[in-house]
Protein backbone atom coordinates (compact mmCIF):
# COMPACT_ATOMS: atom_id res chain seq x y z
CA UNK A 1 0.00 0.00 0.00
CA UNK A 2 1.31 3.42 -1.16
CA UNK A 3 1.05 5.30 2.58
CA UNK A 4 2.90 8.58 0.81
CA UNK A 5 -0.09 8.73 -1.99
CA UNK A 6 -2.90 8.19 0.34
CA UNK A 7 -1.61 11.16 3.38
CA UNK A 8 -1.53 13.17 -0.11
CA UNK A 9 -4.89 12.54 -1.17
CA UNK A 10 -5.58 14.27 2.31
CA UNK A 11 -5.16 17.61 1.74
CA UNK A 12 -6.71 17.55 -1.67
CA UNK A 13 -9.69 15.93 -0.50
CA UNK A 14 -10.08 18.47 2.13
CA UNK A 15 -10.44 21.08 -0.42
CA UNK A 16 -13.77 19.59 -0.75
CA UNK A 17 -14.57 20.26 3.42
CA UNK A 18 -16.61 23.31 3.33
CA UNK A 19 -18.95 22.50 1.19
CA UNK A 20 -19.80 19.78 3.13
CA UNK A 21 -19.76 21.06 6.31
CA UNK A 22 -21.59 24.66 4.84
CA UNK A 23 -24.31 22.11 4.00
CA UNK A 24 -24.70 20.41 7.41
CA UNK A 25 -24.50 23.09 9.70
CA UNK A 26 -26.84 25.32 7.60
CA UNK A 27 -29.14 22.47 6.98
CA UNK A 28 -29.42 21.95 10.88
CA UNK A 29 -29.33 25.70 11.90
CA UNK A 30 -32.29 26.56 9.41
CA UNK A 31 -34.52 22.96 9.54
CA UNK A 32 -34.99 22.28 13.25
CA UNK A 33 -37.12 25.69 13.85
CA UNK A 34 -38.70 25.08 10.76
CA UNK A 35 -39.63 21.33 11.62
CA UNK A 36 -40.57 22.89 15.17
CA UNK A 37 -43.35 25.49 13.09
CA UNK A 38 -44.33 22.92 11.00
CA UNK A 39 -45.04 20.46 14.29
CA UNK A 40 -47.19 22.80 15.87
CA UNK A 41 -49.18 23.31 12.38
CA UNK A 42 -49.85 20.04 12.20
CA UNK A 43 -51.15 19.52 15.46
CA UNK A 44 -53.25 23.30 15.53
CA UNK A 45 -56.69 22.89 16.00
CA UNK A 46 -56.66 24.81 12.77
CA UNK A 47 -58.14 22.34 10.28
CA UNK A 48 -56.75 24.05 7.05
CA UNK A 49 -53.27 24.40 8.55
CA UNK A 50 -53.09 20.87 9.72
CA UNK A 51 -53.94 19.59 6.33
CA UNK A 52 -51.75 21.88 4.31
CA UNK A 53 -48.53 20.79 6.29
CA UNK A 54 -49.66 17.04 6.46
CA UNK A 55 -49.50 17.34 2.47
CA UNK A 56 -46.36 19.19 3.13
CA UNK A 57 -45.11 16.30 5.34
CA UNK A 58 -46.23 13.75 2.66
CA UNK A 59 -44.36 15.64 -0.46
CA UNK A 60 -41.05 15.78 1.10
CA UNK A 61 -41.03 12.59 3.39
CA UNK A 62 -42.60 10.46 0.10
CA UNK A 63 -40.05 11.60 -2.21
CA UNK A 64 -36.32 11.44 -2.70
CA UNK A 65 -34.22 13.71 -1.30
CA UNK A 66 -32.02 13.78 -4.90
CA UNK A 67 -34.96 14.11 -6.75
CA UNK A 68 -36.24 17.32 -4.45
CA UNK A 69 -32.18 18.76 -5.39
CA UNK A 70 -32.87 18.16 -9.48
CA UNK A 71 -36.63 19.78 -9.32
CA UNK A 72 -35.51 23.20 -7.31
CA UNK A 73 -32.04 23.10 -9.46
CA UNK A 74 -33.02 22.30 -13.05
CA UNK A 75 -36.87 22.25 -12.95
CA UNK A 76 -37.78 25.83 -11.74
CA UNK A 77 -36.00 27.56 -13.88
CA UNK A 78 -38.87 26.81 -16.64
CA UNK A 79 -41.12 28.18 -13.74
CA UNK A 80 -41.57 32.21 -14.60
CA UNK A 81 -43.96 34.51 -12.09
CA UNK A 82 -44.31 38.12 -13.15
CA UNK A 83 -42.45 40.63 -11.18
CA UNK A 84 -45.60 42.77 -9.84
CA UNK A 85 -43.71 45.79 -10.05
CA UNK A 86 -42.68 45.86 -13.78
CA UNK A 87 -44.44 43.54 -15.18
CA UNK A 88 -41.43 41.25 -16.43
CA UNK A 89 -41.35 37.81 -16.29
CA UNK A 90 -38.67 35.92 -13.92
CA UNK A 91 -37.19 33.00 -13.99
CA UNK A 92 -36.88 31.08 -10.33
CA UNK A 93 -33.10 29.71 -11.18
CA UNK A 94 -30.68 29.25 -8.43
CA UNK A 95 -27.54 28.68 -7.91
CA UNK A 96 -25.89 25.39 -7.30
CA UNK A 97 -25.08 25.56 -3.34
CA UNK A 98 -28.50 27.74 -3.17
CA UNK A 99 -30.92 25.03 -4.29
CA UNK A 100 -29.48 22.21 -2.58
CA UNK A 101 -29.68 23.85 0.54
CA UNK A 102 -33.06 24.93 0.19
CA UNK A 103 -33.49 21.06 -0.98
CA UNK A 104 -31.97 19.66 2.20
CA UNK A 105 -33.82 22.33 4.61
CA UNK A 106 -37.08 21.52 3.36
CA UNK A 107 -36.51 17.80 2.99
CA UNK A 108 -35.02 17.85 6.52
CA UNK A 109 -37.35 19.89 7.92
CA UNK A 110 -40.28 17.58 7.01
CA UNK A 111 -38.47 14.73 9.22
CA UNK A 112 -37.84 16.75 12.26
CA UNK A 113 -41.65 17.91 12.55
CA UNK A 114 -42.60 14.79 12.91
CA UNK A 115 -39.94 14.36 15.39
CA UNK A 116 -40.68 17.63 17.13
CA UNK A 117 -44.74 16.14 16.85
CA UNK A 118 -44.35 12.69 18.30
CA UNK A 119 -42.17 14.47 20.95
CA UNK A 120 -45.13 17.13 21.73
CA UNK A 121 -47.85 14.29 21.91
CA UNK A 122 -46.08 12.18 24.39
CA UNK A 123 -45.60 14.77 26.92
CA UNK A 124 -48.88 13.56 29.75
CA UNK A 125 -52.20 15.35 29.46
CA UNK A 126 -51.87 16.36 33.14
CA UNK A 127 -48.81 18.69 32.00
CA UNK A 128 -51.60 20.56 30.25
CA UNK A 129 -53.74 20.51 33.02
CA UNK A 130 -51.60 21.71 35.51
CA UNK A 131 -50.38 24.12 33.06
CA UNK A 132 -54.20 25.69 32.72
CA UNK A 133 -54.84 25.49 36.91
CA UNK A 134 -51.77 27.56 37.36
CA UNK A 135 -52.89 30.26 34.76
CA UNK A 136 -50.75 29.46 31.83
CA UNK A 137 -52.04 30.31 28.40
CA UNK A 138 -51.72 28.29 25.66
CA UNK A 139 -48.77 30.22 24.26
CA UNK A 140 -46.83 30.16 28.25
CA UNK A 141 -47.70 26.16 28.50
CA UNK A 142 -46.41 25.06 24.85
CA UNK A 143 -43.01 27.34 25.42
CA UNK A 144 -42.55 26.67 29.37
CA UNK A 145 -43.89 23.49 29.74
CA UNK A 146 -43.94 21.32 26.59
CA UNK A 147 -41.28 22.09 24.76
CA UNK A 148 -38.73 21.84 27.56
CA UNK A 149 -40.04 18.39 28.29
CA UNK A 150 -40.03 17.81 24.90
CA UNK A 151 -36.67 18.32 23.81
CA UNK A 152 -35.39 15.71 26.47
CA UNK A 153 -36.95 12.92 24.33
CA UNK A 154 -36.24 13.83 20.80
CA UNK A 155 -32.19 14.00 21.31
CA UNK A 156 -31.71 10.25 20.33
CA UNK A 157 -34.13 10.34 16.76
CA UNK A 158 -32.55 13.93 15.93
CA UNK A 159 -28.85 12.73 16.26
CA UNK A 160 -29.86 9.72 14.20
CA UNK A 161 -31.68 12.67 11.47
CA UNK A 162 -27.92 14.43 11.83
CA UNK A 163 -26.25 11.11 11.36
CA UNK A 164 -28.04 10.59 8.06
CA UNK A 165 -27.30 14.32 7.24
CA UNK A 166 -23.74 13.43 7.29
CA UNK A 167 -24.39 11.16 4.65
CA UNK A 168 -26.81 12.44 2.75
CA UNK A 169 -24.33 15.51 2.00
CA UNK A 170 -23.04 13.49 -0.48
CA UNK A 171 -25.69 13.86 -3.05
CA UNK A 172 -24.81 17.52 -3.91
CA UNK A 173 -21.67 15.87 -5.56
CA UNK A 174 -24.69 15.35 -8.17
CA UNK A 175 -25.30 19.09 -9.29
CA UNK A 176 -21.42 19.59 -9.62
CA UNK A 177 -21.19 21.27 -6.31
CA UNK A 178 -17.57 20.17 -5.18
CA UNK A 179 -17.58 18.52 -1.30
CA UNK A 180 -15.47 15.75 -0.63
CA UNK A 181 -16.93 13.16 -2.59
CA UNK A 182 -17.06 14.94 -5.98
CA UNK A 183 -13.29 15.79 -4.85
CA UNK A 184 -12.25 12.49 -4.91
CA UNK A 185 -13.91 11.17 -7.89
CA UNK A 186 -12.12 13.54 -9.62
CA UNK A 187 -9.48 12.27 -8.13
CA UNK A 188 -10.24 8.95 -8.90
CA UNK A 189 -10.74 9.74 -12.09
CA UNK A 190 -7.59 11.63 -12.59
CA UNK A 191 -5.15 8.64 -10.63
CA UNK A 192 -7.51 6.19 -11.88
CA UNK A 193 -7.18 5.11 -8.39
CA UNK A 194 -9.61 4.11 -6.34
CA UNK A 195 -8.37 4.78 -2.82
CA UNK A 196 -9.54 8.27 -2.55
CA UNK A 197 -13.05 6.81 -2.50
CA UNK A 198 -11.62 5.26 0.77
CA UNK A 199 -10.45 8.20 2.38
CA UNK A 200 -13.49 9.85 1.73
CA UNK A 201 -15.31 7.01 3.48
CA UNK A 202 -12.65 8.06 6.80
CA UNK A 203 -14.05 11.34 6.92
CA UNK A 204 -17.56 10.10 7.10
CA UNK A 205 -16.99 7.98 9.37
CA UNK A 206 -14.78 10.10 12.13
CA UNK A 207 -17.74 12.65 11.41
CA UNK A 208 -20.55 10.63 11.99
CA UNK A 209 -18.25 9.03 15.16
CA UNK A 210 -17.50 12.60 16.76
CA UNK A 211 -21.64 13.56 16.15
CA UNK A 212 -22.50 10.42 17.85
CA UNK A 213 -20.56 11.33 20.96
CA UNK A 214 -21.62 14.62 21.07
CA UNK A 215 -25.29 13.46 21.21
CA UNK A 216 -24.36 10.89 23.77
CA UNK A 217 -23.48 13.70 26.02
CA UNK A 218 -26.56 15.87 25.54
CA UNK A 219 -28.67 13.63 25.91
CA UNK A 220 -26.43 12.58 29.52
CA UNK A 221 -26.85 15.64 30.93
CA UNK A 222 -30.20 16.39 29.67
CA UNK A 223 -31.23 12.73 31.69
CA UNK A 224 -28.90 14.97 34.78
CA UNK A 225 -31.10 17.91 34.60
CA UNK A 226 -34.33 15.66 34.70
CA UNK A 227 -33.20 13.91 37.73
CA UNK A 228 -31.86 16.38 39.62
Amino acid sequence: MDYEYIIGLIPQIVKGMDETLNIFWMTLVLSLPLGLLLALGRISRFKPLSWLVGLYLLIFRGTPLMLQMFFIYFGLPFIKIINPFTGELIRLALDRFPAALLAFVLNYAAYFAEIFRGGIISVQKGQYEASKALGLNSYQTMSLVVIPQMLRSIVPPVANEAIVLVKDTALVSSIAIIDILKRAQQIVSRDMNVMAFAVVAVFYLIFSYVLTKLFEFAEKRLSISTKN
